[in-house]
């Protein structure tokens, strides 16, 4: 299951949804992110391009990364932990076989 994945991580994930469609403007956060899909699917747009996230894929974001976002035709289930700001290296896209 996702949450023992991410609790094994040492993280503290809390889930979220939105409706189909539902868009969020550009913004960033004062801590770093870890999110994971755990149903539907969400379009993050970043400076470095849009990043397609469906269900069991992860992006790490860390702190002051501007994002939008727009939730896919089915709606979406996250779940989100944060860290201290400076806890990730670097904004991370992975693939839900990849970590």
């Amino acid at each position: 299951m996702l949450v023992e994945r991410l609790r094994r991580e040492g993280l503290d994930p809390s889930p979220w949804s939105n409706a189909p469609g539902d868009t969020y403007a550009a913004h960033s956060h004062g801590y770093d992110k870890v999110l994971v899909v755990a149903a539907g699917s969400i379009v993050l747009g970043t400076t470095s391009g849009p990043l397609t996230l469906a269900t069991g894929d992860r992006l790490d974001l860390p702190a002051g990364t501007s994002h939008d976002a727009s939730v896919g035709p089915h709606g979406v289930t996250c779940l989100e932990s944060h860290l201290t700001a400076g806890s990730l290296p670097a904004l991370r896209r992975m693939a839900a076989g990849e970590w």
